[in-house]
């Protein structure tokens, strides 16, 4: 959990503050970043040779894991939390709230784009060629990542917390929490 933002204070009935799903997502992102970042660079390394499957397999459920991670959070905000806030402000000047959503879905399309050059380097790495990690987009990636995540935890998950009414929080993370039943 994340203290810096002010849904640390607020529960719902499940007693889990309602976006927890969400910041437990983009902390996963954040970590899934570095050890991708880490893992990248290991495998480039000229001592890494013996280390080379291991290194493999683990790229390889990495990428599986942060496919996913990704797609929730693509989803979380793009489906749930960006119409909602829209919607809490019907009828007032949305502008601010829609910019934020426009940049931030641009970002998301930012991170899908690089995401997909970086597994497709962890595709080929996985089918056990000697190609080596694309280590300065695996950076671009992660760099982009923390950044966007950081905004986020700032900006947007605060911003969610005062307007959005205490039923549509919980509606939120009812349908995140579904979302991440699918799988």
């Amino acid at each position: 959990m994340n203290a810096r933002t002010p849904c640390a204070t607020r529960s719902s009935a499940a007693s889990a503050p309602p976006l927890a799903l969400h910041l437990a997502g983009q902390d996963r992102l954040r970590q899934q970043c570095a050890s991708l970042r880490s893992l990248a660079h290991r495998l480039d390394e000229p001592d890494a040779a013996q280390e080379r499957e291991s290194i493999r397999t683990a790229l390889n459920a990495l990428s599986q894991a942060f496919q996913v991670t990704l797609e929730w959070h693509r989803s979380d905000q793009e489906v749930d939390l960006f119409p909602a806030l829209l919607e809490s402000m019907a009828g007032s000047d949305a502008v601010c709230i829609r910019q934020m959503a426009d940049d931030l879905t641009a970002e998301h399309r930012a991170l899908e784009a690089r995401w997909h050059r970086v597994r497709a380097a962890l595709d080929a790495v996985a089918e056990g060629g000697n190609a080596g990690m694309p280590s300065a987009e695996v950076d671009a990636l992660a760099s982009l990542c923390e950044r966007h995540t950081a905004f986020e935890d700032a900006e947007l998950l605060p911003m969610a917390e005062r307007l959005l009414s205490d039923p549509e929080l919980a509606r939120l993370a009812h349908a995140m929490a579904e979302r991440r039943e699918e799988l």
